[in-house]
């Protein structure tokens, strides 16, 4: 089932109207709009331009049938595919470098065979995704802001191949995603990554045997705890937290045994450092993982 670009909204709410309902296990594919929502198509059309209400939109949301509040449900990335140009902003004030800079900028960039051509770099692609997420139980959520739902999380090992779990938070879920990237590098610094529209394939199924508080995603490689917080600081505490408590749950480690092992061989990583809310990572190998005979969710 195809989710078009022009169903879309622009906040995480549990009163949005759904654009389909579906049973799991599903498979679906989402057109998106770039972040701008197409607003920017040229140099010239520089933040100043922009209309932020229009600002990260989401394509969907999706009923997801006789999912409940409490489950959990895992979304595999089969595909993205990104279009060109991709475009990329820089702007007095925003960023982490936003004291450098003195005037906005507007790269357009083209993506033809697998390359984003930046400048005279050839950049291969590493399409991931940046929103993704369910309704929050509470108020609404614009689609720019991260937390348990998801969100902006804006996490670099959103890509094909890796399989997203989300704590749901009201019947139904109502998931929505969007925001691509052909490429981006960990801390997204300049605000934008390498931004796109485009297509993602992903398969949902309720998880029946994990119990999670914030969003976890697998890689071939990693499994990683996703939290966001007001610092990164918080945000790094909260994810190494919970993969303690994963480690201590379906192992006999004891917590200090666990915080050892994450200590020699686990990695406390950056996701994004530019939204108003920050977020971070926690990842453990998964062939330890493995040798430790857990086998939820792989």
């Amino acid at each position: 089932m195809l989710i078009t670009k022009d169903k879309h909204q622009f906040a995480m709410d549990k009163n949005s109207v759904p654009v389909t309902q579906i049973d799991l296990p599903c498979k679906l594919t989402f057109e998106t709009l770039d972040c701008f929502s197409e607003q920017i198509n040229c140099a010239q059309d520089t933040i100043e331009s922009l209309n932020f209400d229009r600002v990260n939109p989401a394509s969907g949301p999706v009923y997801l049938n006789k999912v409940k509040a409490g489950d959990i449900i895992s979304v595999n990335i089969r595909d993205i595919r990104v279009n060109s140009p991709g475009k990329m902003i820089a702007a007095p004030g925003a960023g982490v470098l936003a004291n450098l800079i003195t005037t906005s900028e507007t790269l357009i960039v083209p993506i033809e065979n697998g390359i984003a051509s930046f400048k005279n770099l050839e950049l291969p692609l590493t399409p991931m995704i940046g929103v993704i997420g369910v309704a929050p139980q509470g108020d609404p959520i614009a689609c720019g802001i991260p937390g348990s739902h998801g969100g902006n999380m804006d996490t670099t090992l959103i890509k094909p191949g890796s399989t997203l779990y989300l704590p749901v938070q009201v019947d139904g879920a109502l998931f929505a995603l969007g925001d691509l990237h052909a490429v981006m590098g960990d801390g997204e610094i300049m605000v934008s990554g390498i931004e796109v529209s485009g297509e993602v394939d992903v398969t949902i199924t309720k998880a029946n045997d994990i119990e999670i508080k914030n969003p976890l995603i697998k890689t071939d490689l990693l499994l990683a705890f996703i939290a966001s917080a007001e610092t990164l600081d918080q945000a790094i505490e909260t994810a190494t937290r919970e993969m303690a408590e994963f480690l201590t749950k379906y192992t006999d480690l004891t917590i200090n045994e666990a915080g050892m092992l994450m200590s020699a061989c686990g990695s406390a990583q950056i996701c994004q450092i530019v939204d108003p809310l920050k977020t971070a990572r926690f990842a453990m190998p998964l062939d330890v993982l493995r040798k430790l005979g857990i086998s939820i969710a792989f």
